[in-house]
This record gives C-alpha cells, structure tokens and sequence, in this order.
C-alpha cells in the first residue's frame, strides 16, 4: 500500500520542510496576511487595553467592610 499523507504532496519534500512550489503559491497571499494578522492582534490588544483601564478605574468605596469579623456565640 502506498504511503499517505505529506509524502504524497508535491508542496512538502521528505523532511517536512515546505518546498519550492509551496513558497511560491503563498507568495501572492504573504503582505494581505501580514497586515490581517497585525490588524487582528492591534485590535485585540486595543481591546484588552481598554478593559483594563476600564476595570481598573472601578472604585469600591459604596462598598461596606465590616471592621471585625464575626464572632459564632
């Protein structure tokens, strides 16, 4: 029975490393998926930003702490 999987590809040669003709079929998607990528993680890390600062301006001063625990009779 013949070998399946990435042998039988013509992208990836017997070490696993993409090849000639891989390469080239990427090359035309490489600056569209670059600025997608940084697009997505500038927007994640605005969100996770902003958060943050939204979270962190929280006051708990309505909050009442009692001063003593309380004590089991």
């Amino acid at each position: 029975m013949a070998q399946q999987g990435i042998f039988n590809s013509t992208y990836y040669g017997k070490d696993y490393r993409a090849g000639a003709a891989l390469l080239r079929a990427r090359r035309p998607y490489l600056f569209k998926n670059a600025v997608t990528g940084l697009g997505l993680f500038a927007f994640t890390a605005a969100v996770y930003t902003y958060t943050l600062k939204a979270v962190g301006q929280e006051e708990f001063d309505d909050v009442k702490v009692p001063d003593a625990p309380a004590t089991k009779k």
